[in-house]
Formats: C-alpha cells, structure tokens, sequence
C-alpha cells in the first residue's frame, strides 16, 4: 500500500455588504502524494503590482518560492492592501492567500454651490482640488483641499457667499419747464435696469414719485435702491429740476387794478386789466405771458371816464354810470343855503376819498327859471333836471343829499349835512364790495398825502 499525505488548501472568497468589501480564506485539506521541500519553485513566484513581497525560505534567502517560504505584502504609497499581509506557500503548490494593491480613494467632493473646483488627481491620494467661485461671490473656508492617505480629505467643503453688490444706473439728472399756466411739469423717463453677477431676479425700489406725475417748481430728488437675493444694496440717485418761466412783474395801470390767473407772472398766465370807477381802458384788456418771457401786447392805461353832460334825458346820463360810478346827489334852494355851503366845503376837502370810492356827485341849485345842475363844471340840461328831481323825488324847497348806489338804487338820504366820514363809513359798510375794501386799503395813504388841513367853519 502507498503511503498517503494529508495537504491542508486554503479557498479566497470576497463577499461585498453595503458598500464594502470582505475578504476571507477558508482552508480545506486534500491529498498528495509526494513532498519536495527541495524544489525551488514548490509555489509560483509571487507579485505584487503598485506594492512589494519579501519572502523568506527555509532553505535560504535564493529560495522565494520553496515549500514553506512565508512572503510579507507591503503596498506602495498611495495604495492600500487588500487582501493577506502574510502568506505561505502550501503543500498543495498554492499560496495560503492572496492579496493585491489598490489605489486609496477619497469621496468623491461635492458640487460647489456658486462655484467649482479642479483636481490634479481626481479623487486618489495626494490629489489637490482647488475651488474657486463665480464671479460677484467670496470664498469662505481653506482654497484647497488633499486626498489624505487615510482616504479623507484635508479641512472643510468652502462656501461661495454672494458679497458683490448689485448695480444699478439711473437716467440723467435733468431741467423741465413748467407747463403753461401751472407752477409744475409732468415728467416722464424710464425706469432704471439693475444688474447682478448672481441673481437674475432683483427687487427694484423707487423711492420718490413715480414717472408721469406732476413735480413742483424746484429740484426734486429721485432715488432708486435695489437688493440681491444676499440683501446686497445699491442705490442711484438723479435730479428733476423744474423751472418756471417768468414775464417781469407786470405793474397795474394808474386809476385801475389787474387780475391775474396762476401766479400771475408765470408763462401762461393772463393778467387782465381793470379801471376804477370814473376811468375806463385805454388798450388790450387783457395780456399774456409768453415763453420767451414777454407779455404780449401793449401796456394798458385807465383814462378818466368821459362825462357827457349835454344829453337830454335823465336815463342817457345815469346810463354813463350804470355799474361804473355811484351818485351823490347834493340839493338844495339855493347857493347861498348855510347847509348846501356847509356841505359843499366837507365834499370838496374829501374829493379824494369820494373819488376812491367811485362816487361822482351832482349838484342841483335853485328853482326854475334859474335852476341849475352840474358835474363839477359840466352844466346839465334842464330836461335831465327835471328828470333827476322827477325819478328821485328831490325837492326844492329845502337842502337834502341824496346817495345811489353803482346801480343807480337810492340807498341813502341826508336832510343835515353829514361829515365825510359818515359818509365814508357808510358807504365802506353798505356799499362796498370786499374787494374794493381791499383796493381801498391799500390806495388810502393816497388822499392822506394829498389832502390839506380842513379850515375851521
């Protein structure tokens, strides 16, 4: 019977869980019949490729692959063994494992948000990846980062923050002239444009009025603000200057007034003329202020009202009045009546007043055949005598003051005679308009000036 030898063979599985590899041996025997512990070449050479094999043999360091040479595996930098770290060549001709080299790997970096990266190696070992971000953005954290030999990488994944501000240009600054009979102008423009290195959506805000409104006269400030997604700012700013177009002050004409529309001197505006009682227009009625900052036309004058006493009835005269001139109707027997004197010295020292207030007074002397009327020199028809007597029931017979209202109503009579500031009192409270007040104020240091001290009776 041939003898029979017991040989112990490993068998090399990989089993791979979750991502991960397992690498086992498990021995088995089977049966050989012969050892040679001499051969040199019991088992194959073994190599290890990226990595190293020292073996060592009983028999001596020449022998690598003998029966029983053990052989230590050793991978190069930048790799990792897997497998056995030792093995034994067997009686079976085999080695007791197996093992190979592989690169080490870090995991793979994730995107950078805003940015990217680069590597010199991809994800092996000693593989350097340098970030660098989008243009408008700043990087937080280390530029770089390296594929240790652990398999990790070096510090933390940088940031890309948004720090760029947006911008933003507004339109000009620029001059707008009123519009014709107004202290403002309509403006219009478009809106400015924002742009970012990062965000394509941004909120414009415009701080002032909005474009087609109505801007006063003066310089209006317009500004526009605009933020990013990182609520980065910028703002710009522009000028709205409205002018207003201006004629020179247009002065009121001697005896008369002007009323004008707007501010009065500004382009458009209309100034229209206006006399006193007793005057009447010499010229336009009206003037314009024109763009090139003239009025048009020519300057108008008040002329004193022509008085036609030749008319031959009472109506053709109080016409000549009508809505122009009020009346003082002075009566009396005749020219040597103490009250008519009396009175006449009162009326001629306040002239001026009576004239300010529109009133014209009518003397009728007398009875006929040598009655008399007039206008101050102006004799009056004795028809338009008897027609004044007749309408107003004025007598003859005894002194008496008659006052007409710019309508030619009888307002007030008189039987005494009454100073000039009773009749001045009276007629600034009954007859008078509020805008003639006004007038009148301001033109009452006229007959202040002009008038002389009344003689004593």
């Amino acid at each position: 019977m041939k003898p029979r030898w017991i040989v112990y063979t490993s068998m090399f599985f990989i089993s791979a869980v979750a991502g991960t590899v397992d690498y086992g041996y498990t021995d088995y025997t089977e049966e050989t019949s012969q050892l040679d512990y001499k051969d040199p070449h019991w088992c194959h050479p073994q190599h290890l490729t990226n990595g190293e094999v020292t073996c060592h043999s009983p028999r001596g360091r020449g022998y690598r692959s003998t029966l029983g040479s053990r052989c230590e595996m050793r991978c190069d930098r930048g790799h990792r063994l897997i497998g056995r770290s030792s093995i034994t060549c067997l009686a079976t001709r085999r080695w007791s494992g197996t093992a190979y080299c592989r690169k080490v790997r870090c995991h793979v970096l994730p995107l950078l948000q805003h940015g990217r990266y680069t590597c010199t190696q991809g994800f092996m070992m000693d593989s350097r990846c340098d970030f660098t971000c989008n243009p408008g953005y700043r990087m937080d954290g280390a530029p770089s980062r390296i594929c240790q030999h652990g398999g990790s990488w070096s510090g933390g994944q940088p940031l890309c923050s948004d720090t760029d501000p947006p911008k933003i240009k507004c339109p000009q600054s620029r001059i707008k002239y009123a519009d014709p009979s107004k202290l403002s102008a309509t403006v219009t423009w478009d809106p400015p444009t924002a742009k970012d290195t990062a965000d394509k959506s941004l909120e414009v805000i415009l701080v002032g009025q909005e474009p087609g409104s109505e801007f006063k006269e003066g310089a209006n400030i317009i500004r526009y603000k605009v933020y990013d997604q990182a609520r980065n700012r910028a703002a710009c700013k522009f000028i709205i200057r409205v002018e207003v177009r201006r004629c020179p002050e247009l002065p009121p004409p001697l005896h008369g007034y002007l009323t004008c529309s707007s501010d009065s001197n500004n382009y458009g505006a209309t100034c229209e003329y206006h006399c006193d009682g007793g005057h009447e227009r010499s010229g336009v009625s009206n003037r314009v202020c024109q763009f090139d900052r003239s009025w048009s036309g020519e300057p108008t004058q008040c002329v004193a009202m022509e008085i036609k006493s030749d008319v031959k009835s009472v109506q053709a005269l109080l016409d000549q009045f009508y809505e122009k001139r009020r009346l003082l109707i002075l009566s009396a027997p005749n020219i040597s009546d103490s009250d008519y004197q009396m009175q006449n010295i009162m009326i001629q020292k306040s002239d001026c007043g009576l004239d300010l207030r529109h009133v014209t007074v009518i003397e009728l002397l007398g009875s006929p055949p040598r009655e008399t009327g007039r206008i101050r020199e102006n004799l009056l028809n004795p028809e338009v005598i008897e027609g004044l007597r007749q309408t107003f029931r004025i007598s003859r017979s005894y002194f008496s003051m008659l006052l007409l209202d710019h309508l030619g109503l009888d307002r007030e009579r008189f039987i005494t005679p009454v100073s000039s500031d009773e009749i001045f009192s009276y007629i600034d409270s009954f007859l008078m308009e509020e805008e003639e007040r006004e007038r009148l104020e301001l033109n009452r240091d006229f007959c202040e000036e002009v008038s002389e001290p009344e003689p004593e009776l």
